[in-house]
């Protein structure tokens, strides 16, 4: 019984990154670009970097690369002010009602930052 406890603790600690992983499958395939005003500074907790962006009163989720890549690219939570005007392009959430961009590149004030640069 003892046994059995430990393998299914492991089998749900393991389980964990896979579940809290951001995939490609939840998002068009087309590219999708994006401008809006900084609504949420560039938060780097969690499996993946995450901002928010205003866009016509509709606040977007910005799903960006783990913490390492957006730091390896120059984004941090002081690269771009609130209020700013930010650029992002990347790849729309397929569901309509989400209102989401996994994130591939971010663009402020001339300079990119390239969170995926293996994604063209």
């Amino acid at each position: 019984m003892k046994n059995i406890a430990i393998v299914m603790t492991l089998a749900m600690i393991a389980a964990v990154p896979t579940i809290a992983h951001h995939g490609w499958a939840g998002y068009a395939e087309e590219e999708f670009e994006l401008s809006g005003t900084l609504d949420t500074q560039v938060a780097l907790a969690g499996p993946h970097g995450t901002m928010k962006i205003k866009v016509d009163n509709q606040i977007w989720d910005i799903t960006l690369s783990p913490p390492p890549r957006v730091q390896g690219a120059g984004l941090t939570s002081k690269s771009i002010p609130l209020g700013a005007k930010v650029t992002v392009r990347g790849h729309r959430h397929l569901d309509p009602k989400r209102f989401e961009v996994k994130t591939e590149r971010v663009i402020y004030n001339g300079k990119t930052y390239n969170v995926y640069p293996d994604r063209k």
